[in-house]
């Protein structure tokens, strides 16, 4: 069996559990959010497309939400994203989600410093309030190396079926790298907590990234019946956020 046959065939075992676990989800009603943050070509759509490949259409959705409008840029600056929350039995996918004030904003100059420093300050409250109404809240960090990012970036440019992908911060992406790099370092350091952890994954390899978050999706909440033959997530690749990560060679730099 070739490695491609041996990924389609774990893939599938993975997405067969995600169904049962769905279904439990489902009855007992849980209120599931996941976040997807990374660098720009971090493989985020790659990820969440097969973690919601065969899920329920009506009870879930992935939500990524364009440029706020001026009445939204009035408003608390959680509002916009509350208005999209789950509710029993429902899961929500962000792909990219509040923490646009941490990254993006702060790098590009969308957002002022006081509202970015308000943000870091607010969040794990924020958080804390979803987690202790019932939200099942899991928040994934995917990383690659500046290297890889070029590469994936030329590579969306060449490919017309990619176009929709293509954006004017691409352009940004890799002469502003330290500056992500900071902002992403102080995000992790102040935003990662006991209630809503950071999940960090190495994506360089873009196949195994997205088998082991499905795995570690599967090991956080499903039963041993579904998880019967599930291999527990890599650590090499998948790990919670830890301080040292930002020194020891897990997170590019």
């Amino acid at each position: 069996m070739s490695k491609t046959d041996d990924y389609e065939a774990e893939l599938r075992d993975l997405q067969l559990a995600l169904v049962g676990l769905q279904r439990q989800a489902m009855k007992e009603g849980w209120k599931t959010v996941a976040i997807f943050e990374g660098r720009d070509a971090a493989g985020k759509d790659g990820a969440i497309a097969r973690l919601t490949e065969h899920a329920h259409r009506r009870a879930t959705q992935v939500i990524s939400l364009p440029a706020p409008s001026d009445r939204e840029r009035s408003e608390w600056y959680f509002q916009r994203y509350v208005a999209h929350l789950p509710g029993a039995g429902e899961a929500v996918v962000f792909n990219r989600s509040w923490y646009n004030r941490a990254g993006v904003e702060r790098v590009m100059g969308f957002s002022k410093p006081d509202e970015q420093e308000q943000f870091l300050r607010d969040v794990p409250a924020f958080e804390l309030m979803l987690v202790q109404n019932g939200v099942r809240l899991t928040k994934f960090w995917l990383d690659i190396d500046r290297e890889t990012q070029a590469e994936r970036l030329e590579a969306r440019r060449e490919e017309p079926l990619k176009a929709f992908k293509v954006s004017d911060l691409d352009a940004v992406a890799q002469a502003k790298w330290e500056d992500y790099s900071a902002a992403r370092d102080e995000m992790l350091m102040r935003t990662h907590s006991t209630p809503a952890p950071w999940v960090c994954v190495r994506a360089n390899h873009k196949k195994a990234a997205r088998l082991n978050i499905l795995r570690y999706m599967l090991h956080a909440s499903a039963p041993k019946k579904l998880l019967k033959g599930i291999e527990r997530p890599d650590s090499e690749v998948v790990f919670k956020f830890e301080p040292a990560a930002l020194t020891d060679g897990r997170l590019a730099r």
